[in-house]
């Protein structure tokens, strides 16, 4: 019984490692992965999200400033005659 023991604990050791390990690597695999992400961001010039919705709302903002200055004409149709 002392040997089962023995054995059984040295398993669970080697098995409580072995699970430290592999969190360690999937940590270390995210890591990796954000941060060449965030390379192909940075190469790609591109925005992040509060700058996108700062910029969305400057836009909107134009958008609304120019119709106020050009109001819409009134589109005549064009009625076309029977032959």
């Amino acid at each position: 019984m002392k040997n089962s023991k023995f054995v059984f604990d040295k398993i669970t050791k080697l098995f409580e490692q072995g699970l430290i390990s592999s969190r360690d690597l999937t940590k270390e695999i995210v890591t990796i992965l954000k941060s060449k992400r965030d390379e192909i961001v940075f190469k790609m010039k591109l925005t992040s999200k509060d700058e996108f919705e700062i910029l969305t709302k400057r836009v909107e903002n134009l958008e609304k400033r120019i119709e106020k200055l050009n109001p819409q004409k009134k589109e005549r149709t064009k009625r076309v005659k029977k032959s």
